[in-house]
């Protein structure tokens, strides 16, 4: 067992009766139902990766799958990101389509060489003769308490690379629908999740939990309409955004919240449209400033028309440019909190 594993102890929701019955769904049984879907559908679909199998996986997203689908379906992997991304590659190149956890996406860092030279030239460098249909999934960003060497978020870095699909979800709504479209999708995908988040209830309606319920990749979702301010944030910070928003209420400001979804396709014309409407822009993400998720979004506004309808400068929130700390109180101000998103509104449209 890896010492990730030994240290972080969660209790772990047990996976509803009957999904269609459910009128909430964590986000750890909307990507455990998804891949389910996914893999009792299409026999090329399966997954591999460190305790993704007997152990249920290390957060217990695959609990389940290996009773059901058996060795040759739910693979455990020894503790080598750099080999076992390499097998599903190569897989993938051969017309499967599997499906690649990394324990923590800082993991995954031993196995760039295969998820940009490999999996994402490989399309362009044949002449669209070889597709490699994989999803690379696993918790990205900060936890808590993990230090800096486990709490990175990559969103920037795998949304630079051509040939990559780069998707950071919110809720359990995001999750299963954007996780099957990933699966079925014939591009490598990067499936960026949470960790803090898997745990999380979400309020769902029955057609969420349809196995035909699939969400487009490259579209963003409105999770709050507002006439005042745009806030953008994508993963975690959808919630810091949120919060935020309601605090702003209390001061009369009125914030149009957006999720993302999608970092790479970005779905920049629902950015364009409500800036159009709100005349001012704030940007929120755990990951760094420096050439961020935020900062692409900033230059896009900038070189479309929508520039000419904001009032204020663009202002972005974002993580700290440290390496983050272990210390829980400095971990706390490393990351960005729904009183640093007011702060920044409340800058912007210039009301204190």
């Amino acid at each position: 067992m890896s010492i990730i594993s030994r240290v972080v102890r969660r209790s772990f929701s047990t996976a509803p009766k009957s999904l269609a019955a459910a009128k909430q769904l964590t986000v750890r049984d909307a990507l455990n139902s998804a891949m389910d879907e996914e893999m009792a559908k299409d026999e090329r679909v399966f997954i591999l990766g460190e305790e993704v199998a007997q152990y249920d996986g290390a957060y217990k997203i695959t609990r389940g799958l290996w009773k059901k689908y058996g060795d040759k379906r739910v693979i455990d992997t020894p503790i080598t990101e750099m080999g076992f991304a390499g097998i599903a590659v190569g897989a993938a190149m051969a017309g499967l389509k599997p499906i690649c956890e990394f324990m923590t996406f800082n993991f995954a860092m031993q196995a760039i060489d295969q998820i940009i030279n490999s999996a994402a030239k490989t399309f362009y460098m044949s002449a669209g003769a070889v597709n490699v249909p994989i999803v690379f999934r696993g918790p990205n960003g900060a936890a808590a308490g993990v230090a800096a060497q486990h709490s990175q978020c990559f969103a920037a870095w795998y949304a630079h690379c051509p040939g990559l699909k780069v998707i950071s979800p919110y809720d359990a709504e995001d999750c299963r629908g954007l996780l099957k479209a990933a699966i079925r999708d014939p591009d490598p995908v990067v499936f960026l999740e949470n960790e803090i988040m898997y745990g999380v209830p979400f309020p769902v309606d029955e057609n969420i939990m349809k196995p035909d319920f699939v969400l487009p990749i490259g579209k963003a979702k409105i999770m709050k309409p507002g006439k005042h301010v745009t806030i953008v944030a994508h993963s975690k910070a959808v919630e810091t955004s949120l919060l935020a928003a309601k605090e702003l209420e209390k001061k009369g400001i009125d914030a149009e919240v957006i999720n993302l979804r999608s970092i790479r396709p970005l779905d920049v014309q629902c950015i364009f449209n409500s800036v159009k409407k709100t005349h001012h822009l704030v940007t929120v993400e755990n990951g760094w400033p420096c050439h961020g998720v935020g900062a692409e979004i900033c230059a896009r506004v900038s070189e479309d028309e929508t520039f000419f309808h904001l009032d204020a400068p663009v202002f972005r929130v974002g993580g700290v440019d440290v390496p983050m700390p272990y210390t829980k109180t400095l971990e706390i101000n490393a990351l960005p909190q729904p009183k640093d998103v007011v702060q920044a509104v409340e800058k912007v449209i210039g009301k204190k």
